[in-house]
């Protein structure tokens, strides 16, 4: 019995998971990134039994497409568990699909959850026992800023102050990092989705035409900026119904209308950065000065959104490499590499 003890914990697998509102990234120890998914659950119901159809791209697919029988969720927002049995669900079957198939071995993993940073403790319970239930057999918490600076290469075990903004799509984290832990953080719940909802109601407001939540999200990413262009800028058709007569439609949107409408978020982001930098202690100010403002996230791919945070805070800003996967990266080196370990935390 002993050696089969000692045969399954040695099959376990150390597994990362940023658990995000819009994407779950999964990091294996020894194997990198393996997976990275939207964050969408598809159920289907047959004969009054719920059961899971598909996860992550697949279920992507089919929102706002589904008939009577089929819903497709995102059991996150704002960076926290909104259904908890649903979130289980995705997580396990994201967890199977990370290993290669729900194996008896397998299936007791060591497992680290970022979190928001601004996560309340019942959050992170809800996040812990999702994670447990799903299969791990330990899970421990890492607060996003303190991943995503890990991912992004910052030296956030020395005595020198770092400054991380995560562009999430439900929240927006900044945070000034020293000696491997968080000196200031403050989080704001504006990212991603309420960029997409900003560009929806604009669109509503000014065509009349109604877009689903993809639709938007295409908009974002083709043509978003944070910065208004010269003109009008690229244009782009979208397509829709129109609230006047009812029927599908299609109008052209241009980049600077698309700009104005993600004016507001953008402007509750650099404020956050503002009030950061208000509240940070003058010696990690200097060192900001020098290291400048990270960004990572999704949010941080959008069009010139570091020229208007270095404009507003006249600051140096960069965006990460590989901004997208910056939480996962962090939080699979926190496990790995021993320097990091005084960051993890106990759920």
């Amino acid at each position: 019995m002993n050696i089969f003890h000692r045969f399954a914990s040695a099959s376990a697998h150390d597994i990362a998971i940023d658990l995000g509102t819009v994407n779950t990234v999964i990091y294996v120890r020894g194997q990198g990134i393996v997976l990275n998914e939207p964050s969408v659950i598809a159920l289907e119901t047959r004969n009054g039994v719920r059961s899971v159809k598909v996860v992550g791209n697949d279920a992507k697919l089919m929102m706002g497409k589904t008939p009577s029988n089929i819903e497709a969720l995102r059991p996150l927002r704002d960076g926290v568990i909104a259904d908890i049995e649903v979130a289980e669900q995705m997580i396990k079957h994201f967890i199977a699909k990370a290993l290669g198939g729900a194996s008896v071995l397998r299936r007791r993993s060591n497992v680290v959850v970022c979190v928001p940073s601004a996560s309340t403790i019942v959050e992170r319970r809800a996040i812990r026992d999702a994670a447990s239930n799903a299969g791990a057999a330990s899970v421990q918490l890492l607060e996003e800023p303190l991943a995503a600076a890990i991912g992004a290469g910052l030296p956030v075990t020395e005595p020198r102050g770092a400054m991380v903004v995560d562009v999430g799509g439900g929240t927006t984290e900044v945070a000034v990092l020293s000696l491997g832990g968080i000196a200031y953080s403050n989080s704001t719940r504006v990212g991603g989705d309420k960029m997409d909802d900003m560009i929806a109601s604009h669109i509503r407001r000014k065509h009349n035409m109604m877009i689903g939540e993809m639709t938007a999200e295409r908009v974002k990413l083709a043509i978003g900026c944070a910065i208004p262009p010269e003109g009008d800028g690229r244009v782009m058709a979208v397509k829709g119904r129109d609230l006047v007569n009812g029927r599908p439609s299609e109008v052209s949107v241009t980049e600077a209308e698309i700009a104005e409408a993600l004016q507001e978020p953008v402007s509750q982001i650099i404020s956050a950065v503002r009030a950061a930098l208000e509240q940070t202690a003058p010696e990690l100010s200097a060192d900001i000065i020098e290291e400048g403002i990270t960004l990572t996230g999704g949010g941080a791919l959008l069009a010139r959104m570091d020229r208007a945070i270095a404009a507003a805070t006249g600051l140096p800003v960069r965006v990460a490499d590989n901004a997208l996967i910056c939480v996962a990266m962090g939080a699979g080196q926190a496990f790995e590499e021993a320097v990091y370990r005084n960051v993890l935390m106990a759920a």
